[in-house]
This record gives structure tokens, C-alpha cells and sequence, in this order.
């Protein structure tokens, strides 16, 4: 079976006037399907770097990058954002909810985006699984981090991408709700066999994962 994802030699040097920053190193990574991985390391290490290269917001400098069995060295911007929109889920550190849009319509708005039309046996099945249906008719003001989190956590998974990307879900939260986002991720990757790779600093948080991967300066040190 071949991997869902998989790097070769990935590089990203960042250029700040006539100063070179390099911060991937030659990054080499596997991440089969249905797999929970959780990337950790400090501050500076690279890990949001390679997390947005894996999703196609930014392009490497050099080496190769497969999602899905699709080469993105190859892709072009509009080639890469169609991709995006029906093969990959993105989660923030920071929730970023409409504000003036109820839970409900923050989730459903994915789903028209994506140009599927709402699926509402969808809906119901990740609303129960992230446990707020209670709270689907709440605009975010009206709800905790938690909730929010959660709520971002299905905008993220409603279209059914084949990867969610996580980065820091938790660096916005107290330890009782980042615990409750944790166990949700979770579920969702043993009920649904979603694919997930998470980027956190935290070793608490990693815990939760299959399979953990620590980067330091710009290069995969274990896993």
C-alpha cells in the first residue's frame, strides 16, 4: 500500500532580504493511510513549516512531497487549491469562526464551498461525534474554546478530506477542554479512520497519537 503521504529530501529556505533561513533540513517522512501522527519540537524547529508545505500553502525549495499521489512540485496554485478543497482539512491554533455565523452555519458553509451542496447525514454523524448539537444554533461568542474548537474541528471534517492537518488545535486552550479536543481527534481517526497529522510542542498533547515524529532544527531526529 502506498502512503498517503510521503517527503523526500524536503527543503524550505526562506529568504529575508540578502539573509538565508534555512528551515527545513532534508526532511524524509511517512504517514500511512488511516495513521495519527503527531509532529513535536520546539518553537523554530520547522514542524509548521513542513505542515503547511503538506497542505499545499507553501512550496519547498527543494526535495519532493506526494499527498494522495499527487506530486505538488508539479501542481500549479489553482491545481493545488482544488486539491486542498476536496482532499485536505486544516485546524488552527486559533479558531477562526465567522463571527456573525451560528455553529451550524460555520460547518455548512464548508460543504457549499466545496461545490457538494449539504449533506445532512454528514452533518448529523460529525456533530454527534464532536458533541455540539446542542450548541449548533450558537454564534461563537456564545460559546467556550472548547466548543469553538470542536465546531472548527468539523468545518474541517465535513467534506470528508482524506487528511486533516492539525496545527497547535490545542495551544488555545485550558487543559480540561485540550483534553476534550485530544479524545475527539481521536475518535474521529478510529470511528472514521481519518488520516491525521497534528503539530503540537506539547508532549501531553502528542501522547494521544499512533505514532510520534520529533524535528529540531530543520530535521526529523526520531521516531
Amino acid at each position: 500500500m502506498e502512503p498517503i503521504i510521503a517527503t523526500q529530501d524536503l527543503k524550505k529556505v526562506f529568504r529575508l532580504g540578502k539573509v538565508q533561513v534555512p528551515a527545513l533540513r532534508g526532511v524524509d517522512l511517512i504517514v500511512q493511510e488511516g495513521e495519527f501522527l503527531a509532529v513535536v519540537g520546539p518553537s523554530g524547529c520547522g514542524k509548521s513549516t513542513l505542515l503547511h508545505i503538506l497542505g499545499g500553502l507553501t512550496n519547498p525549495t527543494s526535495g519532493h512531497v506526494l499527498v494522495d499521489g499527487n506530486d505538488f512540485i508539479t501542481m500549479n496554485d489553482a491545481d493545488r487549491t482544488r486539491f486542498r478543497r476536496h482532499k485536505i482539512g486544516f485546524v488552527f491554533q486559533r479558531f477562526n469562526l465567522l463571527p456573525t455565523l451560528t455553529a451550524r452555519q460555520n460547518i455548512a458553509i464548508a460543504q457549499h464551498i466545496q461545490g457538494n451542496g449539504f449533506n445532512p447525514h454528514r452533518f448529523d454523524a460529525v456533530a454527534d461525534m464532536l458533541g455540539i448539537r446542542e450548541k449548533l444554533n450558537h454564534k461563537p461568542f456564545a460559546m467556550s474554546g472548547g466548543e469553538q474548537q470542536r465546531v472548527a474541528i468539523a468545518r474541517a471534517v465535513i467534506c470528508e478530506p482524506k487528511i486533516l492537518l492539525a496545527d497547535e488545535p490545542t495551544g488555545n486552550l485550558d487543559t480540561e477542554n485540550s483534553q476534550i479536543v485530544l479524545n475527539m481527534l481521536r475518535a474521529l481517526n478510529r470511528s472514521f479512520r481519518q488520516t491525521i497529522l497534528m503539530i503540537t510542542h506539547n508532549p501531553e498533547a502528542a501522547a494521544v497519537a499512533d505514532r510520534v515524529v520529533r524535528m529540531r532544527d530543520g530535521r526529523v531526529v526520531s521516531d
